[in-house]
């Protein structure tokens, strides 16, 4: 079998759009070799849905695309180029080690990023060594395809492949390619990239692509650039108050870590909080607290206020003018978050409908739940189920109280109790990736025991069915500890 009959037998069938802008925007790379390359997981449903063929991608010649020895008939290899503010520090950075063979057109005519992560150097490495290990490639694996099936929009993981290579870091690590799966990788700090070393014209051509593939609703719009940052501003929003409601922590919100599309991109120092306080900071470079879990909406909006400054130039040719107009779509994010966030938090307590003290009411639980340590995720459960009978927050007479408040709510509205059950239900999961299943299961996988990770990710498949099987894996241990995250390059 020929290599193109291998890869069309695959299914790949790749368009390469983003190779089409000005050369500035990225490099051309050929996939560097991995001596003995192994398929730890291959992320079948995903696969079918981009129109492709599991079968064929588990034998060798689609192992080896897998594994960035080989690209597939129709792609276009290269590595991105970008810039960002790191912990508010602005520099030039780029696809270190990381490689985008194109874009797959899936059956339904949807077109996905397919990026190699952990694929060897680029132009871009800036001293290392471009690879990447075992561990972290599996945990962005179970991460992301847990913030997938919570609803939360994110890049995906098709599949992780060995390499067969050592990773050298602190101690030496299993090497790993991860083929991560985008709506596409355009950042903020692309944008950046691209005002700071680009002309006015390469903007432009970058701005024109991204409403293009993202947001081609306002193509028509009097000022087309105007309304892209007003979408992208929306989008950031929602995606911010979905991380809010499932306790989800970034972990590293720099501008070339926030994508246009609105998806969640890079999950490195990332985790999911236990006991609820908005100071929980996970990461072990986030010394700070510039990303804890109460920072989130207010580094996005940040954010969003570095990719304005990028499109100043093509905002209005008034400078002035485009400040002042930039400066008003910003300041519609505060409410924007607000209103998702506030709705999301009436579904997960069972409301119906808009009264005046229902942000008193979330805020007096969260004020509640920070006091006594609760988890977060398990108390909404245990308001879902009515099972708020040992801890120490249910014997707060405080607590009682606001119980007493919260079914008065409830009992104003019109819908049944099934109603407001299945509302809750929808609203509250049963099980999030907690942080010591996540790292059990990648000390096993590390080892050669991929069980353990496959147990969980079925468990995490369907979060909101609340199965007894799901049970288990929403136990907190007692004895926890500080838990802190790494960056995993």
């Amino acid at each position: 079998m020929t290599i193109h009959e291998a890869t069309s037998r695959a299914g790949w069938n790749f368009d390469n759009s983003y190779s089409r802008l000005p050369h500035m925007l990225f490099d051309e790379q050929e996939p560097n070799p991995v001596d003995d390359p192994r398929l730890v997981i291959l992320n079948e449903p995903l696969a079918a849905s981009l129109g492709l063929n599991a079968e064929a991608l588990r034998e060798e010649e689609g192992l080896e695309v897998l594994a960035g020895n080989r690209a597939p008939e129709g792609a276009e290899p290269i590595a991105q180029a970008y810039a960002g503010h790191q912990f508010g520090h602005f520099t030039m950075l780029g696809d270190g080690r990381a490689l985008l063979l194109g874009e797959q057109i899936a059956p339904n005519g949807a077109r996905y990023d397919i990026q190699l992560k952990g694929s060897g150097p680029t132009k871009y490495s800036r001293r290392g060594d471009g690879r990447a290990a075992l561990g972290p490639m599996l945990r962005e694996h179970i991460i992301s395809e847990a913030m997938h099936a919570l609803g939360i929009p994110t890049t995906r993981s098709l599949a992780v492949a060995a390499t067969g290579d050592p990773v050298f870091r602190e101690t030496v690590l299993p090497g790993a390619v991860l083929t991560r799966v985008a709506a596409s990788h355009l950042r903020v700090g692309t944008f950046q990239y691209a005002a700071n070393w680009g002309t006015a014209e390469d903007l432009y051509s970058l701005a024109d692509y991204a409403i293009e593939r993202h947001y081609p609703e306002i193509a028509g719009e009097d000022n087309r650039y105007l309304a892209f940052l007003r979408a992208v501003i929306a989008r950031q929003a929602s995606l911010i108050a979905k991380w809010q409601l499932v306790g989800f922590i970034h972990g590293v919100m720099n501008t070339d870590n926030m994508a246009i599309s609105g998806e969640t991109i890079d999950y490195g120092p990332c985790a999911f909080m236990d006991a609820y306080d908005p100071a929980t900071v996970f990461s072990s470079i986030d010394a700070n607290g510039r990303y804890a879990y109460g920072n989130q909406p207010y580094i996005g909006v940040w954010n969003l206020a570095r990719l304005a400054e990028s499109l100043l130039p093509i905002l209005h040719e008034d400078q002035e003018k485009a400040v002042k107009l930039a400066e008003e779509e910003l300041a519609a994010f505060t409410d924007l978050f607000h209103r998702s966030w506030l709705s999301g938090m009436r579904g997960k307590l069972g409301l119906f409908g808009e009264e005046e003290g229902d942000e008193a009411l979330v805020k007096h639980l969260l004020d509640l739940m920070k006091k006594h340590a609760a988890d977060y995720t398990n108390t909404f459960l245990a308001l879902t189920f009515d099972k708020t009978e040992k801890g120490p927050l249910y014997e707060d007479e405080e607590f009682a109280a606001w119980r007493e408040e919260w079914l008065a709510r409830r009992g104003r509205q019109e819908q049944s109790d099934e109603d407001t059950l299945r509302l809750m239900r929808e609203s509250n999961p049963a099980v999030i990736p907690r942080n010591h299943r996540v790292e059990e299961a990648l000390d096993a996988a590390v080892k050669g025991d991929l069980g353990v990770m496959e147990r969980l990710l079925r468990a995490l498949a369907d979060p909101y069915v609340h199965s007894a099987e799901q049970a288990e894996y929403a136990s907190v241990p007692e004895a926890c500890g500080p838990y802190r995250t790494f960056c995993g390059t």
